[in-house]
C-alpha cells in the first residue's frame, strides 16, 4: 500500500509501525520525525497548502488528512480521484481508537496494542491532587490558547493541569488581563515559536508570574508521538502541579 500522509504525526506514526519510504510517498514540509527517513520522502506542500498536482503524479493508495490540521476544500478535492483517510482526534480516546485502526489496515494488531498501552501508562502514573490553572499559548499577535475541544486540552488535563480558558472552544483570542488569572502560563514552541523574549515581554505586564517555554509537540502531537514524551510530561507535572 503506498499513502501519503497529510499530517506531521501521523507521518512519524506511520514509520514507528514499520512502514518505509516505498510504502510512505509523501509528506508535507512540517513531517520531521523521523529525521533520518524524511530525506526519502517525497514533499507535498504544507499541511494546508497541498500540491495537489504533485500528489496526484504519485498516485497513493491512501491518503490519511486530519479535520483540523487540513484544509476542508483541498481534502475534498483530493477525494474526488483517491481514498482519504479524514481523522478527528480531541480526545486520547480518538487517538487510542485512531492507532488501533490503523494497526488494522496495516496488519499490525499487536504493534498498535502496545503502542497504546504506553500511551495510557503515561498518563496512569501521574497523579495530581490540586491542579494549577494553566494559561496555553499558541499565538502571539493577539495572544491565543486553547479551548475545552482541542487535543492539547485533553494532553493538559490527563497531565494533571486545569485549563484556565476550559470554558471557551477551540482557539479564542485572549488579553494580558485574563492571562492574571492563571497560576501558570505555558508558551508553547509552536505553532508560534514561542521565546525566551517572549517571556520576557509577558514578565512586564505580569512581573510576579511564572512562565515557561513547553515542548508544544509534547502536548499536541497525537498519534505515536505521545508514548515518546513519557517523561517530559510526568517531569513537568511533578515540578509544576503538586
Amino acid at each position: 500500500m503506498k499513502i501519503i500522509s497529510l499530517v506531521p504525526s501521523i507521518t512519524e506514526t506511520l514509520f514507528d509501525f514499520g512502514l518505509t519510504a516505498d510504502e510512505v510517498i509523501g509528506r508535507t514540509k512540517f513531517c520531521i520525525h523521523p529525521l533520518n527517513l524524511m530525506r526519502n520522502v517525497e514533499i507535498i506542500g504544507g499541511t494546508k497548502n497541498l500540491n495537489i498536482e504533485k500528489i496526484k503524479s504519485l498516485q497513493p493508495d491512501l491518503i490519511i488528512a486530519n479535520k483540523e490540521e487540513n484544509e476542508k476544500l483541498q481534502v475534498e478535492e483530493l477525494m474526488k480521484y483517491f481514498k482519504v483517510w479524514v481523522t478527528d482526534i480531541e480526545t486520547l480516546e480518538d487517538n487510542q481508537n485512531f492507532i488501533s485502526e490503523l494497526g488494522s489496515l496495516l496488519n499490525k494488531e499487536i504493534s498498535a496494542q502496545n503502542f497504546n498501552q504506553k500511551i495510557n501508562s503515561v498518563f496512569n502514573d501521574i497523579k495530581v491532587s490540586s491542579p494549577k490553572k494553566i494559561a496555553y499559548l499558541i499565538w502571539r499577535n493577539p495572544y491565543m490558547t486553547v479551548g475545552s475541544d482541542t487535543f492539547i486540552n485533553e494532553v493538559l488535563q490527563e497531565s494533571g493541569f486545569e485549563n484556565l480558558f476550559k470554558n471557551r472552544k477551540r482557539y479564542p483570542e485572549i488579553s494580558v488581563e485574563e492571562l492574571k488569572e492563571a497560576d501558570l502560563i505555558f508558551l508553547s514552541s509552536e505553532p508560534f515559536p514561542f521565546q525566551q523574549k517572549h517571556i520576557d515581554e509577558l514578565q512586564k505586564e505580569m512581573p510576579t508570574k511564572e512562565i515557561i517555554l513547553v515542548d508544544g509537540e509534547a502536548f499536541s502531537w497525537f498519534g505515536t508521538h505521545l508514548m515518546k514524551v513519557d517523561n517530559y510530561l510526568k517531569d513537568l507535572s511533578l515540578k509544576y502541579s503538586v
